[in-house]
C-alpha cells in the first residue's frame, strides 16, 4: 500500500451537532469524504477514525475501513494528527504517503486529491496543503495590513496569488509525518482548489450554504429509485396558466416529458402526480401520461406517507420533484428530493438534486432519463423463449404506451369518411382531438391494384356525377400533399395519425410519410405479401382480426412477430349486431398470442365498445363522421361528434373505476366507517 487516506470523524461537534452525518445533497458529509477518496486514482485505501457507532456504520457502507477512536483522542481539544497517528498504529500500516481528509469540506475533487498525492510521490514536496488562490488584502483588528503595505496597493494583475488554507486535505510523506508529528514539514507545497470547493462547514450557516450549492456542484449521477412523485404546477408546466374568455385554463407542457414517463413506467418505476389544486387540466395531463393523480391535497406530506405505505415502497428509494414551499414536506419524506432550477430558494436548498431544465421545458424528462439510467438492463432472451411465453407488455406508439395497465388508446377511424375532401378530413381530426382521442386513422390504397378487374369499369353514381368505380376510388384517394397537410394538422392538435395500407406501394408511401405505426385492415390478414412488407418496416403493427379464423391469424402472426404487435378483435359486419360482437374473443386472443388486444367496433351506440374496455381492451377504434346521413359506405356505422365525446368520457370513467384490485379502505369510507361500523367479539 503506497497511499492511505485517513478521515477523522468524531461524534462530537460544537458548531453543528453530529456534523459528520449532516446531509449535503442528500449524502452525509462523512460519505462524501469517503467517496472522494475512493474516487481518487492514487489513493489505495480509505480509513475512517471515529468514536461514534452511527458514523462508523455510514462510513463502512460507503466503503471505508473503520478504526475505533479512543475517548482520549475524541475530545474537542484532540488534534487531527493524533487521530491519523493512532490509525496508522492501529492498522499496523506503513504507507509511503498518508492523506488527512476532513469531512468539513463537502466538495473535494478526487482529481485535486490525486494531484496533491502525485507531488509527494514524485518528490516535488514532502507535504501538501489544499488552498484557495486569493488576491485578498488582509487586515488586523487594529487596522494594520497583514499581507500588504497600506501605502502601496499594487494592482491584482501585478501580484502573485497567495493561498488560503481551506482544510479539505493534507498530503504527507508518512515517514516525515511520524518524525515531526504534524502535517507541515520539509518542503510544503499548495494544491490549488477552486472557490466553489473551498467552503468549510463549521457552523449552521456554512451547512446551509453548501446545501444550497450542492445541486450545482455535484456531478449528475443516475438516480436509483423505485418511484417518482411529482408536483404538477411548475414541474410539468412553467407555472403559468392561460385562461380563455370562458374561464377555461390551459397550460404549457413539454412533449418530451411524455416519452420520459413512458420509459420510466416501462422500466418498472411507479409514477404519481400530486397537486394541492383540483383542476381538470391536471387530470387531463395525467390521463395523457397514463399515471395516477391525487388532487386537492391540503397536506401533501401525510398523503404521500400513506401512499408509500399502501404501495409498500421504501421512502429512501423514492424521488419527489417540486418547485415551491408546499413541496418541502413531501421532499423531506423521501431519499431523493428533487427541485427544478427555478424553484423557491428554500426548495433548492432542500433538494438532493436540482435539475437543469425548468418545468414545462423538459424537467420531468430529465429526471426520468436519470432514473432510467440507474435501472438494470433486462437480460437478453432467445427469440424462441419470448414467443413461447405470453408477453402482455405494452407497445410504444410514439410517446404513448399501449397495453395492459396503460390508458386505453382511442383511435378515431376517419377511413374514407372524408369523401376525398381535405377540409372534411381536417374537421374530423378536430372532432377526434376535441373528444380526447389519441389518434386518427385513414385508409391508403393504390386503386389500380386494389380494385378487382371486374369492378374497375362498373358505372357508379357519385356526388361528383356518374363515373367508373376505378375513377371514383381514385377521386377519393388522398396523395402526398393531402397527407402532408393531415400530418401538420394532427401535430397541431396533438394527435397521432396513421393509415391502413391495402397494398405494398401504399406501405412504401406511408413509410415516406414517416407514420408511427401501421394498421392491417381485416381484409389484409391473409395478404402475406403485404404483411411481409409491414414487418420489414420495423414499426409497430396493429392487426385487425375481422372475418378471420385462428389459423389465418396464426399465419399472420408468424410473419409479423409479437414484439411490436397489437391485435384488434373485430367483427366485419356493418353495422354490427350485438349477437355477433363476441367480446370474449378479446381474452382468447390475449391468451393465445400474448400481445395487447384492443377492439375495433362497427356497431351503433357505445355499449359494446365500453364493455370491451371492461374485458381488457387496450385500445378502441371507432369510425367517426360529421353526420351519419352523409354519402358513403361507412358513415351509417360511424359515431358523430357527440357520440365520440361520450365514448371517450365513459372510457376514462371506466378506467378510474377499475382500480388496482387491492382491497383497502378509501379516504371517503373513513367517516362512515367510524359512524356505522359495529365490531363484536
Amino acid at each position: 500500500m503506497r497511499v492511505l487516506a485517513v478521515v477523522p470523524a468524531r461524534g462530537g461537534s460544537a458548531g453543528v451537532p453530529l456534523k459528520n452525518l449532516a446531509l449535503v445533497g442528500g449524502v452525509p458529509l462523512v460519505t462524501r469524504a469517503v467517496r472522494a477518496c475512493l474516487a481518487a486514482e492514487l489513493v489505495d485505501q480509505v480509513v475512517v477514525s471515529t468514536d461514534h457507532d452511527g458514523i462508523a456504520a455510514t462510513a463502512r457502507e460507503a466503503g471505508a475501513l473503520i478504526v475505533e477512536r479512543p475517548a482520549e483522542l475524541s475530545g474537542a481539544t484532540a488534534s487531527s494528527e493524533s487521530a491519523v497517528l493512532h490509525a496508522l498504529d492501529a492498522l499496523g500500516a506503513d504507507p509511503e504517503v498518508v492523506v488527512l481528509v476532513q469531512c468539513t469540506s463537502a466538495f473535494i475533487d478526487p482529481e485535486d486529491l490525486s494531484a496533491a498525492v502525485r507531488k509527494v510521490l514524485d518528490g516535488e514536496a514532502d507535504s501538501v496543503v489544499s488552498g484557495l488562490p486569493t488576491h485578498e488584502f488582509l487586515w488586523t483588528a487594529a487596522g494594520a495590513g497583514v499581507n500588504h503595505d497600506p501605502a502601496v496597493r499594487p494592482r491584482r494583475q501585478d501580484r502573485e496569488p497567495q493561498f488560503r488554507e481551506n482544510g479539505a486535505f493534507y498530503v504527507m510523506r508518512a515517514s516525515g509525518f511520524r518524525e515531526h508529528g504534524h502535517r507541515f514539514f520539509g518542503r510544503t507545497a499548495v494544491q490549488p482548489v477552486p472557490a466553489r470547493h473551498a467552503i468549510e462547514v463549521d457552523e449552521p450557516g456554512d451547512l446551509e450554504l453548501v446545501r444550497a450549492l450542492a445541486p450545482f456542484i455535484d456531478r449528475p449521477e443516475p438516480i436509483d429509485v423505485d418511484a417518482v412523485i411529482t408536483d404538477f404546477d411548475g414541474v410539468h408546466t412553467d407555472d403559468r396558466a392561460y385562461v380563455d374568455s370562458d374561464g377555461r385554463e390551459m397550460v404549457l407542457v413539454s412533449r418530451s416529458d411524455g416519452m420520459g414517463v413512458s420509459l420510466l413506467r416501462r422500466s418498472g418505476v411507479k409514477v404519481l402526480i400530486m397537486s394541492t389544486e383540483h383542476n381538470p387540466v391536471v387530470a387531463a395531463r395525467a390521463r395523457k401520461l397514463g399515471v395516477p393523480v391525487l388532487q386537492g391535497l391540503a397536506d401533501k406530506r401525510t398523503v404521500l406517507r400513506d401512499w408509500l405505505h399502501i404501495e409498500g415502497l421504501d421512502p429512501a428509494r423514492v424521488a419527489y420533484v417540486g418547485n415551491d414551499v408546499n413541496d418541502l414536506g413531501p421532499m423531506a419524506e423521501v431519499g431523493w428530493p428533487v427541485a427544478t432550477p427555478d424553484a423557491h430558494p428554500r426548495v433548492r436548498a432542500a433538494a438532493r438534486v436540482v435539475l437543469t431544465r425548468n418545468g414545462g421545458s423538459g424537467a420531468v424528462r430529465e429526471l426520468c432519463d436519470r432514473v432510467v439510467a440507474a435501472r438494470p438492463e433486462p437480460p437478453a432472451q432467445p427469440a424462441a423463449a419470448v414467443r413461447a411465453r405470453p408477453r402482455f407488455g405494452p407497445v410504444a406508439i410514439g410517446d404513448t404506451l399501449v397495453g395492459d395497465g396503460e390508458p386505453v388508446y382511442v383511435i378515431g377511424e376517419i377511413g374514407i369518411n372524408h369523401n376525398g375532401d381535405l377540409d372534411i378530413a381536417r374537421r374530423l381530426i378536430d372532432v377526434a382531438a376535441d373528444a380526447g382521442c389519441q389518434a386518427v386513422k385513414f385508409q391508403k390504397r393504390t386503386p389500380a391494384i386494389c380494385v378487382p378487374e371486374e369492378q374497375k369499369g362498373q358505372i357508379r353514381q357519385t356526388p361528383w356525377g356518374e363515373m367508373t368505380y376505378l375513377e371514383y376510388k381514385e377521386r377519393t384517394e388522398f396523395g402526398r400533399d393531402e397527407y402532408a397537410a393531415i400530418a401538420e394538422h394532427c401535430a397541431e392538435r396533438g394527435l397521432h395519425w396513421f393509415a391502413s395500407p391495402w397494398d405494398v406501394p401504399s406501405v412504401e408511401f406511408l413509410e415516406e410519410m414517416d407514420v408511427l405505426v401501421h394498421k392491417v385492415a381485416s381484409a389484409g390478414v391473409a395478404d402475406h405479401q403485404l404483411l411481409r412488407a409491414l414487418a420489414a418496416t420495423g414499426k409497430p403493427v396493429i392487426l385487425s382480426t375481422g372475418m378471420s379464423t385462428l389459423s389465418e391469424i396464426d399465419a399472420a402472426v408468424e410473419i409479423l412477430g409479437t414484439e411490436r404487435l397489437i391485435m384488434m378483435h373485430a367483427t366485419s359486419t356493418y353495422p354490427l349486431p350485438p349477437e355477433e360482437a363476441n367480446l370474449r374473443t378479446i381474452t382468447t386472443l390475449k391468451e393465445r398470442y400474448g400481445v395487447p388486444v384492443g377492439y375495433s367496433g362497427h356497431e351503433r351506440g357505445l355499449q359494446i365498445s365500453l364493455a370491451a374496455v371492461t374485458l381488457g381492451a387496450v385500445c378502441v377504434e371507432r369510425h367517426i363522421t360529421l353526420d351519419r346521413t352523409m354519402w358513403g359506405s361507412d358513415h351509417a356505422a360511424s359515431l358523430e361528434p357527440a357520440g365520440l365525446e361520450h365514448l371517450v368520457r365513459d372510457i376514462r370513467i371506466i378506467e378510474q373505476a377499475m382500480g388496482d384490485g387491492v382491497k383497502r379502505v378509501f379516504p371517503g369510507e373513513e367517516a362512515p366507517k367510524a359512524r356505522l361500523r359495529r365490531v363484536t367479539a
